[in-house]
């Protein structure tokens, strides 16, 4: 049993996204910014988290998406700091910026303030980045939780990225990589 204050469905999903990574010998990273370091608590509460998980940013700002991550200025005034666009190059930065694999970023709109008709609050946005992966390849997803409280928006957010962080499945040794001619 792992003593810890944060929710049990979090821990239990930042322990399988430490025993998996391991098995597959995998280093992740994470790029925060709503959820302001919950993902990175969450994993470093595991027990030997040290082998798997390399590093944590907590870029709430812009300014810090910009200098910690190397977010370009121009896609954050273009896109805004909740888009598929931000994160995406929040993610990338993660990876170049340590050792890790793999990158996770999250960012959005917790509230209770904050949101607009386009990206109300409870707005998230997630990007996956692999060391080994295509950088042209966007792997990003868009959630609304809605407003169900700032609380419960960082949670919903953190248990997304935490699935993220899970180890790429292989195909199946039946399956083909690449269309048959």
């Amino acid at each position: 049993m792992i003593d810890t204050n944060l929710p049990p469905e979090l821990i239990d999903a930042a322990l399988r996204v430490i025993e998996e990574n391991r098995a597959a010998g995998l280093r992740i990273a994470v790029a925060e910014s709503c959820t302001g370091g919950l993902v990175s608590a969450a994993l470093t509460e595991i027990p030997g988290s040290s082998e798997v998980f390399e590093a944590g940013f907590v870029t709430y700002a812009n300014e810090a998406k910009m200098g910690m991550l190397g977010v370009p200025s121009d896609v954050l005034e273009t896109f805004g700091a909740v888009s598929v666009a931000t994160a995406w190059a929040m993610a990338q930065g993660a990876i170049q910026k340590c050792s890790a694999d793999v990158g996770v970023a999250v960012t959005g709109i917790a509230g209770p303030g904050g949101g607009s008709d386009k990206k109300p609050v409870g707005t998230v946005v997630f990007a996956r980045a692999s060391r080994s992966g295509d950088p042209d390849d966007v792997v990003a997803d868009k959630r609304e939780f809605g407003d169900i409280g700032r609380a419960g928006i960082r949670l919903q957010a953190a248990l997304c990225a935490l699935e993220l962080l899970l180890p790429a499945p292989l195909p199946d040794k039946g399956e083909a990589l690449t269309p048959a001619a």
